[in-house]
């Protein structure tokens, strides 16, 4: 089951008390105190594994705490510490507490392990407590309690490449054409219902992450169909690759208007986000129409239609845009590295945008480093 949002209440162990002890034994006639000190509480860390990609096994655990730390005993014994809990989560992981919405974590590193909360400690045994004019101590320190918070794990899909697009436009099919990932597929709408992860393998030595979300429609910001729930998981993504339906009943410039308009009420940085344009579904239209239909297309947002070159080798039978080699990225923000008709099915383009994005999410990583 794809779990991406818990809600935990998050406990450190309590410290043991001290121990109010005497020496009393044969013999000894003046043993004194020996009242041991309390263990430490445990302490409650998170830790990052990649062989975890989903909440599912926080889900129903409400409560998690850290052991409590054992009293001291007499003849100056100190109690165990208690024993510490570890959270593990997937990496993309934010914890948030519940009260103040603020940010607490943000895991995103293999194996990474970070304290959150501290064991209280332990208290003092009796023995510490004995001087000179207070031979005979009768107390000693309770333990200190631990810390407990309210918090809300939301994880985020950390990925190079994100697809947004409507529903049935064919980014299911499309990162099952290139990746690993074989998600449901199926000739109706929300056929994705939880977000998908896939490996796309370039060449034999490099490779990038593509990330698949449920379909985004108009007023997704403001929670209609599954798109608001789902949009957090391409906040993470380096590059957004938009696509369009080309057979769809909605106009193409209206399908690619719509999803910039959502991108930016749902988030500012995520409508500055590098992005390429992939035309879907061209092999169910005529040949001569889908040009046609393409070349509408990119004079309504302003692009000017040009030959496809054999970097990539692609099918120059149809119309693209800027699909070359050397893409730079400093295009102005509204406008795309890259418009390219594409067919999953058929397979028309699918290894010319393989390479493509393999390209793109390179140049626009060594940007950003810059």
């Amino acid at each position: 089951m794809f779990v991406d949002s818990v809600e935990l209440t998050v406990s450190s162990g309590k410290g043991g008390a001290g121990a109010v002890s005497f020496w009393t034994e044969k013999f000894v006639i003046k043993g004194g105190p020996d009242g041991g000190d309390g263990g430490r509480g445990g302490s409650v860390f998170f830790q990052v594994d990649n062989n975890t990609d989903t909440l599912s096994a926080l889900r129903g655990r409400n409560v998690i705490k850290a052991e409590n730390g054992r009293p001291g005993e007499g003849r100056r014994c100190y109690g165990r510490k208690g024993k510490d809990t570890i959270i593990v989560v997937p990496p993309g992981t934010q914890v948030i507490d519940m009260e103040t919405g603020e940010l607490l974590l943000d895991l995103m590193q293999e194996g990474e392990k970070v304290l959150f909360l501290e064991g209280g400690k332990g208290g003092l045994g009796n023995m510490h407590f004995k001087s000179s004019s207070n031979q005979r101590p009768t107390y000693a320190q309770p333990g200190l309690p631990g810390v407990t918070k309210h918090v809300r794990l939301e994880m985020k899909l950390i990925a190079d490449v994100g697809l947004v697009g409507y529903p049935n436009v064919g980014k299911s099919t499309l990162i099952s054409t290139l990746s690993n990932a074989r998600p449901e597929i199926a000739n109706y709408e929300f056929t994705t219902l939880t977000p998908k992860l896939g490996v796309v393998h370039v060449g034999d030595y490099d490779s990038f992450l593509m990330a698949d979300i449920p379909g985004i429609i108009e007023g997704a910001s403001d929670g209609r169909g599954l798109g608001l729930e789902f949009l957090k998981h391409i906040e993470r993504t380096k590059t957004l690759l938009i696509m369009i339906d080309i057979s769809n009943y909605r106009e193409m410039k209206y399908q690619y208007e719509t999803l910039l308009v959502e991108l930016q009420r749902y988030s500012e940085a995520l409508a500055k986000r590098k992005y390429a344009i992939a035309i879907t579904k061209v092999d169910a239209v005529p040949e001569e129409d889908a040009n046609g239909l393409i070349k509408v297309f990119l004079n309504d947002i302003g692009l000017q239609a040009n030959d496809t070159l054999n970097t990539y080798r692609a099918d120059s039978r149809y119309i693209s845009y800027g699909f070359k080699k050397e893409f730079g990225v400093s295009l102005p923000q509204n406008e795309p590295l890259f418009v390219l008709p594409i067919s999953s099915v058929s397979h028309l383009n699918t290894e010319a945008l393989r390479y493509a994005l393999g390209d793109f999410v390179k140049n626009v990583a060594e940007e950003n480093e810059a």
